[in-house]
């Protein structure tokens, strides 16, 4: 049976722009997706050709392929019957002189095995869950083993057949000048077997798309940006491979109250212009949850930093805690009544240099150059 062209299969045109391939995808991709249409084997078979489609010309390569030869561009070797270019050409000479081929895919072992491709997964967590670490459970959309076929690609009671081209080596040598030069074999694409009765769930892949439910382990004291490797939960292999790995890429939210530098964090707390003039105690909240008591001294200005020992950040891999750092910012009391404003005048009356030296100290420095200004006219 002929596929279906991959342009239609998404909707698009030939001259779809990445941008308007990639939002077709994600809509019809939802719209068929296995999940929301349970027991529906049409949904599955079509969102199976979603997939492939969008493989294909999300690839710049691929797809320019694709428009030169059609399907036959990934049949039969992947050559399509079109000429081989010079970069398929020196390629061959690589895997000649240096073993399996260089940048496509992963490893090719005997009878067609291959490794699956590695997968990456955002994930987002708060401030709190990187201090106390957590277990986490995601959904990963991937390729996995067929269960119909156990991963062979033949249907049931069928078996593949040893390659005629290639006798089942999965390459093939042909000499090109004065080189000779092993490639992979045209017609089994190295697997060294072909299919005559492909697996109706897979389509003779050997492996078919679903939803996998995973627990991920955050340790604590993880930082934006930490990379957690899960071995073996990538994509399947094909024809038995071994699977790729998934690569859990962390990012932290913004926090309402801390900022984080490393393993220290920073938290500015307001005070009230009495108690920073008569100094007293700050009741502050660290990020276990607890509160923490920070003694103010008489005469405490905007800007002023309380260091707490070991209330920061946990540290990857260590008993070690970072610092919290609390900076006073003293506010200016605003909406005043009149008997609050009577007294504050009464303050300004009887202040001298001694109560604001910082404002005397500036003034004075102003006079003296203001001064010097004069003199030198």
């Amino acid at each position: 049976m002929s596929k279906r062209d991959y342009y239609e299969i998404l909707g698009v045109s030939r001259t779809v722009t990445d941008v308007e391939l990639k939002s077709s995808f994600r809509k019809l991709a939802m719209q068929h997706h296995p999940d929301k249409n349970p027991g529906d084997k049409q949904a599955e078979i079509k969102f199976k050709e979603i997939n492939e489609a969008y493989q294909i010309l999300s690839d710049g390569q691929k797809r320019a392929a694709y428009d030169r030869y059609g399907h036959q561009a990934f049949e039969n070797g992947g050559g399509g019957g079109g000429p081989a270019d010079m970069s398929d050409f020196m390629s061959d000479i690589f895997e000649s002189f240096f073993g399996e081929g260089r940048g496509r895919g992963g490893p090719r072992g005997a009878n067609g095995r291959e490794r699956g491709a590695d997968l990456r997964y955002n994930l987002e967590i708060g401030l709190e869950e990187a201090y106390a670490g957590k277990n986490e459970t995601i959904r990963v959309p991937t390729s996995v083993t067929c269960e119909v076929c156990s991963g062979t690609g033949a249907k049931a009671g069928s078996k593949s057949r040893q390659c005629p081209t290639c006798g089942g080596h999965g390459r093939v040598r042909a000499s090109q000048g004065f080189f000779s030069v092993e490639r992979t074999c045209p017609t089994c694409n190295g697997r060294g077997e072909i299919i005559d009765d492909p697996c109706a769930g897979c389509q003779g892949a050997g492996r078919v798309t679903r939803e996998r439910t995973l627990s991920v382990n955050i340790p604590a004291g993880v930082e934006d940006g930490t990379r957690i490797r899960l071995a073996g939960e990538g994509e399947a292999g094909l024809r038995g491979g071994p699977a790729g790995d998934l690569y859990i890429f962390l990012s932290i939210k913004p926090h309402a109250i801390f900022q984080r530098d490393g393993a220290d964090l920073f938290c500015r707390v307001p005070i009230g212009l009495t108690s920073a003039a008569l100094g007293g105690e700050i009741e502050v909240p660290t990020l276990n949850g607890d509160k923490a008591r920070v003694k103010v001294p008489e005469g405490t200005q905007t800007g002023k930093q309380f260091r707490l020992k070991g209330k920061g950040m946990s540290v990857l891999r260590s008993r070690e805690m970072g610092d919290l750092y609390i900076q006073v910012l003293v506010e200016t009391p605003q909406k005043l009544t009149a008997r609050q404003r009577e007294l504050l005048m009464e303050f300004e009356r009887e202040s001298s240099g001694a109560t604001h030296p910082e404002t005397a100290g500036f003034f004075g420095r102003v006079k003296d150059f203001l001064g010097g200004l004069g003199g030198s006219a």
